[in-house]
């Protein structure tokens, strides 16, 4: 455990290391790009600004450096499994890849698209492809693209196709293990991956599953023509796809030997190298790529300038599938490790526990707290345009509350997701919103109101937050 200083830390103390990193938020990622026009400062610079302010403030209080480093070294020995998990990911998409197995999943994916079904299939393939990469950005840049297409040419709904996208994108980059939000918010709080995603499941998958009969009812009022220049346009990609991979149920192997771990709650680093590893094999066994090629897209990523066998590479392809490798994740990588540089400087002075306890003291009961963190990471998100952040700052400040009310801390976890990955994408301003716009060439306006899965999601979340289902408390705590 955490050496406790028997220093006695007043609120302003605890306040202002706190307030700086909202002064540097808001004028580095709010004023900049939206007042000034500039560019806005690095997530990383923003909290290495203010690790070293509160480490400044920490040598005023009187603490030594050598009190400074431990309780900072303590912090970052905790998330260190959780920051190998990050880089793990990386190998995993660039050995799914040149293995073939994701691309295995996106033809049969784009396979199975009728017009009759196309908001239901807009939102199932899109969550299936996300749930096995764990992107939502690159669910919708790539499956999303091809999927708006088809809308576009049969004259169906692009706002309801959008929504369906979207919403199906976010299921993946909520639910998969390979996400990078997902693992950063269990990393934030302190809980196992599998753990957290066990318990998002409460909310998630009830809302995907209410969305999905939305989306087909959908599909009879507003009804599509299927024409032949409809599918038209995936054919290319497809054709590419069987050129460049040769296909075999052993595929598959890779995201079973995943799913099975995750049955079995395996410790999730071990499953993942050796999901990535059994990948590798695959490719050496199967694929046309060198051996050379293979290693390198363990290391640096799967490049289309692989495949040498095809003369003319489809550009979509490239976008698809130009991905991965042990750097994929090193950014949030980075960005956590200088995070919890911060976390565990005002730690030491217990900042976040004496702020909790004066804003939110307000919260007695157990459903107002989760109801106060759900609030709070809405807020932040909207603000910072960054789930990270979000994750970050949120999590540090109610782990304690959660703690001391007895709530399992893979609620809060749950929490910064319910309200912080699944509402980023109907925030106007924020990035993944503009991406999305740009992307699929549909106004927020247009389509929020069609993205059933978190519109759902929220009501599910606040309901289970007032009356407790799902929240794990034990019969002593009830």
């Amino acid at each position: 455990m955490q050496e406790t200083s028997s220093k006695k830390t007043t609120f302003f103390q605890a306040l202002f290391p706190v307030a700086s990193l909202i002064v540097i938020i808001i004028y580095g990622l709010i004023i900049r790009p939206k007042v000034q026009g500039l560019a806005a400062f690095p997530l990383e610079i923003v909290f290495m600004t203010a690790a070293v302010i509160a480490m400044l403030q920490l040598t005023y209080l009187g603490y030594s450096w050598d009190e400074i480093q431990k309780a900072v070294i303590n912090k970052l020995s905790k998330a260190f499994p959780t920051i190998l998990i990050l880089f793990a990911i990386g190998l995993i998409i660039g050995s799914w890849i040149v293995s073939g197995t994701i691309p295995l999943m996106v033809y049969y994916g784009i396979k199975i698209i009728d017009p009759q079904y196309l908001y239901l299939i807009s939102f199932v393939v899109a969550a299936i492809f996300s749930t096995f990469t764990g992107t939502s950005w690159g669910s919708v840049g790539t499956i999303g693209l091809v999927l708006i297409g088809v809308a576009t040419t049969v004259d169906a709904n692009l706002a309801i196709t959008a929504g369906a996208i979207i919403g199906g994108a976010f299921f993946g980059d909520k639910m998969s293990p390979l996400s990078d939000t997902t693992n950063v918010a269990a990393l934030a709080v302190g809980v196992p991956l599998y753990d957290h995603i066990h318990s998002m499941m409460y909310t998630t998958v009830p809302s995907a599953i209410l969305a999905c009969i939305g989306y087909f009812a959908l599909g009879f009022i507003y009804p599509i023509e299927a024409t032949v220049n409809a599918m038209a346009q995936t054919e290319v990609i497809l054709s590419g796809i069987e050129s460049m991979f040769n296909f075999n149920l052993l595929l598959l192997i890779p995201p079973f030997i995943v799913l099975y771990g995750s049955i079995k709650r395996k410790a999730t680093l071990p499953v993942l190298v050796i999901s990535s590893f059994s990948a590798i094999i695959l490719a050496m066994i199967f694929q046309k790529t060198s051996t050379t090629d293979v290693i390198y897209a363990l290391y640096k990523g799967f490049d289309t300038s692989m495949v040498s066998w095809m003369n003319v590479i489809p550009e979509d392809l490239g976008t698809l599938f130009n991905r991965g490798g042990l750097y994929e994740l090193s950014e949030p990588a980075i960005i956590s490790i200088i995070v919890f540089i911060y976390v565990g400087a005002i730690d030491k002075i217990n900042a976040m526990p004496i702020i909790v306890a004066r804003v939110f003291g307000f919260a007695k009961k157990k459903s107002s707290t989760i109801l106060s963190s759900m609030a709070s990471t809405a807020l932040i998100n909207s603000i910072t345009s960054n789930q990270y952040a979000a994750s970050f700052v949120v999590g540090e400040a109610f782990q304690k509350e959660y703690d001391k009310k007895e709530i399992p801390r893979k609620v809060l976890s749950r929490s910064l997701e319910d309200f912080g990955t699944m509402l980023e994408n109907m925030v106007p301003w924020h990035t993944t919103a503009i991406f999305m716009v740009a992307t699929l060439g549909v106004p927020v306006a247009d389509y929020w109101h069609w993205q059933f899965l978190s519109l759902i999601n929220f009501v599910i979340a606040i309901t289970l937050a007032i009356t407790g289902i799902g929240c794990f408390y034990s019969k002593k705590t009830k």
